[in-house]
């Protein structure tokens, strides 16, 4: 099987260069686009699996591309951008972007999330149909008893810290922005209930992660929302 197809959105030649020499040393496929016209043609003749995205784009903003592409396109994008402010990361992930990199980033970093997406795509590739089991390291989850296990032990969940934990278990290796958590678990995304969702994120990441050799299932991003991680 050949390696994911990946669109580089970026007109800083040498930011170009450097993820595509990354891409070629490590087998991708890449094409690049240097405005955001480019990239929403590109995504649209060429069908790129990937995105790295830049918000800086001298056209068209970047979060537009995203609102573009998204009106008809999942493929996965990943955002790689010198805004680091946490309003800017919460208005691209809200706009459909799946992660988020700030600048300068380390060829390792990139390498690492672009391996978790394709592990994504993979997993949604193999079966249109959800699979009615979820496993992640020592996490079982059963979406169709709605029951949840940890080292073969029942987790013991409410009914809030159970959607919040299918909800990530779903979006595996994806930051879920406040809103987004909010929307889907409580149908609501106002300001004051995120504290509300921390508290329950909380109690869900202590059965998860309480012992002294768990994993670390559940990702922090401070400001921004949560990520599941995916358990090797």
């Amino acid at each position: 099987m050949s390696k994911p197809l990946i669109l580089v959105v970026e007109d800083d030649i040498p930011v170009t260069n450097l993820i595509t020499i990354t891409l070629k040393s490590h087998g991708y496929r890449y094409i690049t686009a240097s405005t955001g016209e480019i990239a929403v043609m590109e995504t649209a003749s060429k069908n790129p699996d990937i995105a790295l995205l830049d918000l800086g784009l001298p056209d068209i903003d970047g979060v537009e591309v995203i609102k573009k592409i998204r009106t008809w396109s999942n493929m996965p994008i990943i955002v790689i951008s010198a805004r680091s402010e946490d309003t800017d990361k919460i208005e691209a992930l809200d706009a459909g972007a799946d992660d988020y990199l700030t600048k300068p980033f380390s060829v390792e970093e990139l390498l690492a999330r672009i391996r978790v997406t394709v592990r994504r795509l993979a997993l949604m590739n193999s079966n249109n149909v959800p699979s009615a089991v979820y496993e992640n390291g020592s996490l079982k989850i059963d979406f169709v008893s709605g029951c949840a296990w940890l080292k073969g032990e029942e987790l013991h969940l409410t009914p809030i810290e159970y959607k919040l934990l299918c909800l990530l278990a779903k979006n595996t290796g994806k930051v879920l922005t406040h809103k987004y958590i909010l929307q889907n678990v409580w149908g609501s995304s106002l300001v004051n209930d995120v504290g509300s969702l921390r508290v329950f994120m909380a109690t869900l990441r202590k059965k998860l992660e309480s012992g002294a050799d768990s994993h670390q299932y559940i990702q922090t991003h401070i400001g921004i929302g949560y990520r599941m991680l995916k358990i090797d």
